[in-house]
């Protein structure tokens, strides 16, 4: 019996575990009436147990870093743990139907722009995230690159496009995965520079990178956090980032678009939960965020590796949402690439 059933009870009960008198049982029947919002409020109270994140790619990718950070950001604001948990499979469908299928209320997902680029790669994928999903914040967006060896037979964009034509589906590129943001850059880049390049897709960014260094890829696309440390140690070079325009932190290296127009995309990171999560829930988890925006740690790092520290919340991740489904299944048909 929780707190406030028992107070009502202490007070009318009979002295001695006597029979309650008409007039007893009448105060008692009342009292609990009167209880019974403050009970309901005590179970409304969100959250009321741990809260899981799970993030539905391979360990090591480029969407751990924010979802850790700001799973310790919210264990201290809400004051229950926040647990990540990484459960990869199909792309990301795997556990994202987990999230879909979760009724404990307490169950987020943390994804990657890929979760707009799946319905078209896999038709029968199992779940639609417009409707099965709901969007609680739009977390930050970062630019992706395509990355060489220093030994390369080039060291431009022109001359990769170069390279291609001259050889056509002899060059390869890597990607984090079928259907990934990073696959999906590479394929529109490729499409709309009128050149045929084969695609060696990775099981997540760290087995891509691996690959990458051993020789197995001509060119990788992955994302800046992941190709920065490589180009500065000396062992990438960068041809071009993937954002619109150039990255503030690396002025010197072009934008795709500026070579091929119409190819400059970047990747977002972005929290949605199960459709019977509470309103008021996503309400806390957007203000609990909100101070983030301003001077974190998160948003220093985000820039640092050409990224941006959004915070939305709900409806602008919405409209993401939305808005990019349809150019994906567009880019789909554009570079051939078959739906799995």
């Amino acid at each position: 019996m929780d707190g406030a059933r028992r107070a009502v009870v202490a007070c009318v009960e009979s002295p001695g575990g006597k029979p309650m008198s008409i007039a007893r049982r009448t105060a008692l029947t009342a009292a609990l009436a009167i209880a019974a919002p403050a009970v309901r409020a005590q179970t409304r109270t969100w959250p009321n147990r741990p809260v899981r994140i799970i993030i539905p790619y391979a360990p090591g990718g480029p969407v751990e870093i924010p979802g850790r950070f700001i799973a310790e950001h919210l264990s201290a604001r809400l004051g229950l743990p926040v647990i990540v948990e990484t459960r990869p499979g199909a792309g990301g469908a795997v556990g994202t139907k987990q999230v879909i299928a979760a009724t404990d209320q307490h169950t987020l997902a943390m994804v990657t722009g890929a979760v707009a680029i799946q319905p078209a790669v896999q038709p029968d994928i199992g779940y639609d995230p417009v409707t099965e999903l709901l969007p609680v914040s739009l977390v930050s967006t970062a630019s992706m690159g395509f990355m060489v060896r220093p030994n390369a037979a080039f060291r431009d964009l022109q001359g990769l496009i170069a390279a291609a034509k001259a050889a056509p589906g002899r060059l390869t590129y890597g990607s984090s995965g079928n259907g990934t943001t990073t696959h999906m850059a590479a394929a529109l880049f490729g499409a709309r520079a009128g050149i045929t390049w084969q695609h060696v897709p990775y099981r997540g960014g760290g087995q891509l990178i691996s690959g990458f260094l051993a020789g197995d890829v001509d060119v990788m696309s992955g994302d800046l956090a992941t190709l920065l440390p490589h180009v500065q140690e000396g062992r990438g070079l960068l041809l071009g980032v993937t954002a619109p325009e150039r990255v503030p932190v690396l002025p010197d290296v072009p934008s795709i678009a500026e070579v091929v127009p119409g190819t400059g995309i970047t990747i977002w990171f972005a929290l949605f939960a199960p459709r019977n999560f509470p309103e008021d829930a996503v309400a806390r988890i957007v203000a609990e965020l909100a101070p983030l925006r301003s001077g974190s740690a998160l948003g220093e790092r985000m820039a640092a590796t050409g990224g941006q520290l959004l915070l939305t919340g709900p409806a602008e991740l919405a409209e993401q949402l939305r808005r990019e489904m349809p150019l994906w299944r567009q880019v789909v048909a554009e570079a051939g690439i078959r739906p799995e």
